[in-house]
């Protein structure tokens, strides 16, 4: 037994940093860079994840360095953990050189040992090599200060909080639902508060339930409700105090949303993966006869669209797009 390394990040990254792991260490056995491309979708990465693994021998720990809590690495890392509970994976996020590189020590020291005893040497040494020259310009390290205990009893119905209106602050479509673009540049964008998946089908799935929990950014709570429940909340005055990114997974789900009363004037759409049957409208939307009709419900309801990736895109026009291939939607 020893333990198999998967380096896994957005474009080459992984790639290089083997590379230059190699350099500095030289070869190593079982390491096997993971790249995530934009043309490449979250079943493709777990694919490449799973052929990694496939190359250690069954009966070696797995370590996974990510480079982005929360990206897709990460998310699919974790999706590979959960599906195989036999197997001892565990995964740390914000690679960097110095973290590849205890990781080679530690294995070098002490063939026999197992994840739990190298994951807090590799994060301490991780954490240690971000220096700062001249060292004025490096931070003083605070002390770490206790969080209050959560408040255990649920706040009584009827109770009206703030004003009792919860707000929307973005709504977003996106099949990926909670990944690193979500996590790191929609949230503090939109100033949320609270991240709210609202889909019926992964609000039965447990582990995507826990997955969406461990994604959410430092600070931010993350729940997974289906969409009856999210009428319910956009009603309740106990969320008067609530910002919302609300996350669908499909525009069926969003549609029923409105429907049923949640106040939502803008809907992003930033990703609708491919599939047998759909159409590709631009490099990450999809669509297909019943997408187009949601949105024209979606439309006549007073909901606008904005299509966007990540904040910093400029918008694009829906319906631009639809008309550009509306013949092969019919």
């Amino acid at each position: 037994m020893s333990i198999g390394i998967v380096i896994a990040s957005h474009g080459e990254f992984a790639a290089g940093i083997k590379q230059s792991g190699s350099m500095i260490f030289g070869e190593q056995e079982k390491v096997q860079a993971v790249t995530f491309m934009p043309n490449e979708g979250p079943a493709d990465l777990h694919a490449k994840i799973e052929e990694a693994i496939a190359t250690f021998d069954a009966e070696d720990e797995v370590l996974v360095l990510a480079d982005l809590w929360s990206g897709s690495p990460f998310n699919q890392a974790s999706t590979v953990m959960g599906e195989n509970p036999e197997r001892k994976i565990a995964i740390i996020t914000g690679l960097n050189l110095p973290m590849l590189i205890q990781a080679y020590t530690e294995r070098m020291m002490d063939a026999s040992a197992g994840v739990e005893k190298v994951v807090a040497n590799i994060i301490k040494e991780a954490k240690g090599g971000i220096k700062a020259l001249p060292e004025e310009l490096q931070p003083a390290e605070e002390t770490a200060v206790a969080a209050p205990a959560a408040v255990q009893s649920a706040i009584p119905e009827g109770t009206v909080i703030g004003d009792g209106q919860i707000k929307i602050n973005l709504a977003r479509v996106d099949t990926r639902l909670l990944h690193g673009q979500v996590a790191t540049a929609w949230t503090p964008d939109s100033k949320a508060n609270r991240i709210i998946v609202v889909s019926d089908n992964v609000a039965k799935d447990d582990m995507r339930k826990t997955l969406i929990g461990q994604a959410a950014p430092n600070g931010i709570s993350a729940n997974t409700v289906p969409v009856k429940k999210m009428i319910e909340v956009a009603k309740d005055p106990r969320f008067g105090d609530t910002k919302a990114l609300l996350l669908f997974e499909t525009p069926q789900d969003a549609l029923a949303a409105v429907e049923g009363g949640v106040p939502i004037k803008t809907l992003n759409i930033g990703s609708m993966a491919h599939s047998v049957g759909k159409t590709y409208v631009n490099k990450v939307l999809s669509m297909d006869k019943k997408d187009l009709e949601t949105f024209e419900k979606l439309r006549d309801l007073g909901v606008e669209f904005d299509v966007r990736k990540v904040p910093s895109d400029s918008k694009e026009d829906l319906w631009k797009l639809i008309d550009s291939v509306r013949d092969q939607l019919q």
